[in-house]
């Protein structure tokens, strides 16, 4: 993957995180203590500036009450269109 590709993948993942948390009612703080991460990490993610650990990724989609799979089929999608 070339830049380009990388920060569109992270654009993908912060926007189907952003959508997913308000579609939930969480503020950033309340998801960040959800997933046991701190407010400005999740802040990072939502704007596509942070790329995210595997572990990570795995709390992010339980505290989103998604699988792991249904949130990469999300962030896929996103990243598609």
């Amino acid at each position: 993957m070339n830049s380009n590709e990388n920060s569109k993948l992270l654009l993908a993942f912060g926007q189907v995180v952003r959508e997913r948390r308000i579609e939930l009612g969480f503020s950033q703080e309340e998801f960040a203590n959800r997933a046991g991460l701190h407010r400005t990490y999740i802040s990072g993610i939502e704007r596509g500036v942070r790329n995210v650990a595997l572990v990570n990724l795995f709390h992010i989609a339980e505290a989103l009450a998604l699988t792991p799979q249904e949130f990469m089929a999300r962030i896929s999608a996103v990243k598609n269109t």
